[in-house]
């Protein structure tokens, strides 16, 4: 039975599945190409979820010339002088204040190779 995103259990955050669909592609060059081609159907079939139907999902492959910078959306009190304590920390914590499970992955480089050696 596939549950919807707000009875998934366990909860994984956006980071856990990000780190999972990149390990996987990494291993499985299957895996990345189906992915890059229809990644919510990819999501929904690797972690048993449906996703609402309006979510877009699109999955971006870096190369040693390509860094992608992924913008969160802001919150939602984002016009107000002070963000709050909860903000701060989805912010500083990488997870979307709306979604549990992925609003955008971008899948980078391995670590030291092109683009991702500039960290």
């Amino acid at each position: 039975m596939t549950q919807t995103m707000n009875e998934q259990t366990p909860k994984r955050s956006r980071n856990e599945i990000e780190a999972h669909l990149v390990a996987q592609a990494w291993k499985d060059e299957t895996f990345k190409q189906k992915l890059l081609a229809n990644p919510k159907v990819v999501i929904e079939r690797e972690f048993g979820v449906q996703l609402p139907e309006t979510l877009n999902v699109r999955v971006m492959a870096e190369d040693a010339d390509t860094l992608y910078i992924t913008l969160p959306a802001p919150p939602p009190n984002v016009n107000e002088d002070e963000l709050s304590e909860e903000d701060l920390e989805a912010v500083a914590g990488g997870i979307s204040p709306t979604f549990g499970i992925v609003g955008g992955i971008a899948a980078s480089g391995a670590a030291g190779v092109g683009a991702a050696s500039l960290w």
